[in-house]
């Protein structure tokens, strides 16, 4: 008998594509190519002092140098049901917290935890790259629903009450909205999560970007939005985005007892516990002030509007002005039909080479005709790299 080297599982899982075309950009610069990358959602900013201070001191503790509990630290898992209260307007208990390594994590055991093979989970398109590939990993299948830049980038019930079938499980919902940064209204977020009810569907809301929303538009937990879900929804969070901390892997999911139960046996199979510095390090940041959240957010904010502006003023592109998150994304058929390139995987492409500004195609996302472009860089980058984008584009 032959068997394959690579599993059909594992072989079928494409790349992430954010992480190459940043992986790309930081080899070329590394090789002194003077390169702008727009290509990783990653804030620029350093994690504030007092939460590196808490990974300093728990480093130096013995109690931390042990194996801990697998679903998280006590005290952690406490303070993000309190920050679950605060800023989701949805209580839970301690045991209803899962802290995994980094919110990606937190994805895949969703989803693993609540799929059998064949279940169809609605994913509002475009979307970010992890979700379809987590999916199809636990043994569902993705279901597209897609809104362009046309609708903001927000589905519609409507739409997805079209794309239902007998074999639809889970709705995703993610607002703000990697990769677009659209955000759903109060009103939008409840005739979703009342549908969702009325379907008896499960509801996986992705809320690691809430704190970035501007505009004075308000961020709304589908959770409290629509408490007719009653136990069917499951919350994913993590403190990379909001404290500049997405190195220190820390993220988490809420959800009715039985399922983080059965997540956390996956998890104590997997990974066990996550490191204990970064726990403390999260449960500064978790339980701490939100002073330099809100700084950042001012710096974004600023990049976001010029970035919009800019990218707005070069012919055959649309872009929808983002209310959440640190995203743009672009409509660039226009500038595909203007040059006779075939795919913005191809302009992308040619982005990179020629004026060295590294982009990611809307490929990634869904289907072709856009890019996004991760505004979480300097101010002087993103004047620079938008700069070369209006030159060349125009």
């Amino acid at each position: 008998m032959t068997f394959n080297r690579i599993s059909a599982r594992i072989g079928s899982i494409a790349e992430s594509a954010t992480l190459a075309v940043d992986s790309k950009a930081k080899a070329l610069k590394a090789a002194g190519r003077p390169v702008i990358s727009f290509g990783a959602g990653e804030p620029d900013f350093p994690t504030p002092d007092y939460i590196v201070e808490a990974a300093v001191a728990a480093a130096r503790d013995p109690r931390n140098h042990r194996y801990s509990p697998t679903p998280g630290l006590p005290e952690l898992r406490e303070a993000i049901a309190v920050q679950t209260l605060r800023d989701s307007g949805y209580a839970i208990e301690p045991s209803q917290v899962l802290v995994t390594n980094g919110g990606k994590q937190a994805v895949y055991e969703a989803f693993a935890t609540l799929l059998d093979p064949g279940d169809e989970v609605l994913i509002p398109t475009p979307f970010w790259t992890t979700y379809p590939e987590s999916v199809r990993l636990a043994g569902g299948v993705p279901v597209e629903v897609f809104a362009g830049s046309d609708q903001g980038y927000l589905v519609t019930v409507e739409q997805l009450e079209a794309a239902l079938t007998p074999r639809t499980k889970v709705l995703l919902f993610v607002s703000p909205s990697n990769p677009t940064g659209a955000v759903y209204s109060p009103e939008q977020t409840r005739e979703i999560g009342l549908w969702a009810a009325s379907k008896g569907l499960w509801v996986v809301s992705d809320e690691i970007y809430q704190h970035l929303t501007y505009d004075g538009v308000p961020f709304t937990s589908i959770a409290s939005a629509a408490p007719e879900l009653g136990d069917r929804v499951v919350l994913l969070n993590g403190v990379a985005k909001t404290y500049a901390m997405t190195g220190w892997r820390v993220g988490w999911m809420v959800g009715p007892l039985d399922v983080v139960k059965a997540a956390t046996n996956l998890q104590s199979h997997a990974t066990s516990n996550v490191s204990n510095v970064s726990q403390r390090a999260a449960l500064a940041a978790v339980a701490g002030p939100l002073d330099a959240v809100r700084a950042m957010g001012v710096a974004f904010d600023r990049r976001r509007k010029n970035i919009v502006a800019a990218l707005n003023e070069i012919p055959g592109v649309v872009c929808p002005v983002p209310h959440g998150a640190f995203y743009a994304y672009p409509d660039v058929s226009g500038v595909l039909e203007r040059k006779g390139i075939a795919s913005s995987a191809e302009l992308a492409s040619q982005i990179l080479d020629q004026v060295e500004v590294a982009v990611v195609p809307g490929e990634a996302f869904g289907p072709s005709g856009y890019l996004r472009l991760s505004y979480a860089l300097g101010d002087d980058d993103l004047a620079e790299g938008v700069r070369r984008l209006q030159e060349f584009l125009a």
